[in-house]
């Protein structure tokens, strides 16, 4: 069964905003996700939630992240999509996230 994906907020123009190539790349992995498999490139993100999981896109035209949740039995949410400009993930994202996440368990109750 392919669990269908939920965009939190504005996490859809923000994937939108990701170049064609990298777009196409996040299609393929939530595809994936989708069919209960694992991204090829992931890390989980227990700072931001417990089963919040991190995909991993890296472009020519820079390195791209998107932040979702498998875990419930409704859909994947998709909580954050963002270009990193650093090594490390800036505080400004990960709060994002959490905000979203958080907002996600309230609904979900």
């Amino acid at each position: 069964m392919i669990k269908p994906i939920e965009f939190i907020s504005d996490s859809l123009d923000e994937l939108r905003n990701f170049p064609i190539a990298a777009r196409r790349e996040a299609g393929f992995q939530l595809d994936k996700v989708q069919k209960g498999m694992e991204p090829d490139d992931w890390k989980s993100m227990k700072t931001i939630g417990t089963g919040v999981n991190e995909i991993r896109i890296k472009d020519t035209a820079g390195t791209y992240r998107i932040i979702y949740i498998a875990k419930f039995a409704e859909a994947i949410f998709v909580l954050h999509c963002f270009k990193k400009k650093t090594e490390k993930t800036a505080k400004s994202n990960i709060d994002l996230a959490k905000s979203r996440y958080k907002e996600l368990e309230r609904r979900l109750k």
